[in-house]
């Protein structure tokens, strides 16, 4: 296989990947923009926090779907059918299992979780609203993970695609509708994000309903084969590593969303719509992590290391590339972008402040997120997590000796905690590579 054979096949996984995660951004740029309206700098910090709290809740299942997608594009590698229906009917299993958990533990998590936050007064009241409605969505959102990372592991990425997109316009309606026209505020908000995600589940499970190996997966679900103990101890593993990799990511998030609501309610907002908009940018540049996903998966699968080699340098190219295309345009307008997610004077003067983070981050970022595709589609998970927990201590060591700089302190060190994990994951790939294909 060529170079350009690879980097073709890249693009079809990448492009449509990016567009369906630039889509999904919209769900929270299109939060904050219609609650902006407002000029209610409260209403959008506590939507900010409410996000955040869902969002450290959530992410930390986002094991799901990656690891859906590892196993179907290794099982694709191997041209085996039957073990991608089995792939999905295992994921979804678990899903529901932990969907279910969810809203058992609601009455406490709700509470622990703005507590963690460090959510007072007024702001606490309007996040509990939102979290409150947006909360139920919670196994919903679950059940999406699993069909989208099935079937990007099938390489159906323009389906998620054409989904994405139909659930952003009726989200972005909604927002409209509930919040500038019948004053809902943060409900309004809040309960746009549980209808779309509602319509997102059910055409997605329309699209997979059309694949033969998904009728599998039902039949799948009474054979024994499907709940071997080899295969289900390779899927906990998988998904124990990624979900203690996520749980540090989240952390590290949640510890960014309480060190600026401590620095009140308008740097809290600012950092919102800055983060909004580096989710945006990672949302765009994780295209590459879905196609490293599936093209190193396969190569695994199949066994053939020159394939593996070229997809992983084809990556980090070309989604190094793209991240210093979307770091030099922040650069030249991020920070007017950002002033257009609000109408109070403070909350844009400090977007301004602080625009310069918005600008470094993709660049610093993208490296890691590449390599993230790249060890989940080959199962390096362990490895992924050890470098996530040496760069998360990093990054809890800069928060303390950074605080005199304040919010760019803060900023400095989220900015670091991605660099770092780049590094760390660079420093052991060639002895993985060498291992898992030696062992095949």
């Amino acid at each position: 296989m060529t170079r350009s054979d690879t980097a073709r096949q890249l693009w079809s996984i990448a492009l449509p990947a990016m567009l369906t995660n630039v889509a999904t951004a919209l769900f929270g740029l299109a939060d904050m923009w219609a609650i902006g309206r407002l000029g209610d700098a409260p209403a959008q910090g506590a939507v900010e926090l409410g996000a955040k709290f869902m969002l450290g809740l959530l992410n930390v299942f986002n094991f799901l779907r990656t690891s859906t997608v590892a196993l179907t594009a290794q099982g694709s590698g191997r041209g085996d059918g039957p073990v991608q229906g089995q792939t999905l009917a295992r994921a979804m299993t678990v899903a529901m299992a932990i969907g279910a958990l969810l809203l058992l533990a609601m009455p406490w998590t709700v509470a622990a979780g703005l507590d963690l936050l460090g959510a007072t007064g007024p702001l606490r009241e309007d996040a509990q609203t939102y979290v409150a409605i947006r909360y139920w969505a919670g196994p919903i959102w679950l059940a999406n993970c699993v069909l989208v990372g099935w079937l990007i592991g099938r390489r159906k990425v323009r389906y998620v695609l054409y989904v994405e997109i139909a659930a952003n316009l009726v989200h972005i309606a909604l927002d409209l509708l509930l919040v500038l026209v019948a004053h809902w505020g943060v409900a309004g908000v809040a309960a746009a994000t549980v209808s779309s995600e509602t319509l997102k589940f059910a055409l997605l499970a329309a699209v997979v309903a059309r694949e033969g190996t998904a009728r599998e997966a039902l039949a799948a679900i009474g054979h024994r084969a499907t709940w071997a103990r080899a295969d289900l101890m390779q899927l906990f593993a998988l998904n124990r590593d990624l979900f203690a990799r996520t749980l540090l990511l989240t952390a590290a998030l949640l510890i960014f969303a309480r060190s600026g609501a401590q620095a009140g309610p308008v740097t809290l907002a600012a950092n919102g719509i800055l983060f909004q908009l580096f989710m945006l940018a990672t949302l765009l540049l994780d295209g590459f992590e879905s196609a490293a996903q599936v093209l190193c998966g396969e190569a695994l699968g199949a066994g053939a290391r020159s394939r593996f080699n070229a997809a992983v340098r084809a990556a980090l190219v070309w989604g190094g590339l793209t991240g210093l295309a979307v770091s030099c345009l922040y650069a030249l307008g991020g920070a007017w972008l950002a002033a257009a997610f609000s109408t109070d004077p403070q909350v844009i003067a400090a977007t301004r402040d602080y625009a310069v983070w918005l600008a470094l981050l993709p660049l610093l970022g993208v490296v890691s997120f590449v390599l993230d595709g790249v060890f989940v589609g080959a199962g390096w998970t362990r490895a992924m997590l050890g470098t996530m927990a040496a760069a998360m201590a990093l990054y809890l060591a800069l928060l303390a000796g950074l605080r005199p700089l304040g919010n760019h302190g803060l900023w400095a060190a989220f900015a670091v905690l991605f660099a770092a994990r780049a590094v760390g994951q660079a420093l052991v790939l060639p002895r993985l590579s060498r291992r898992s294909f030696s062992a095949s």
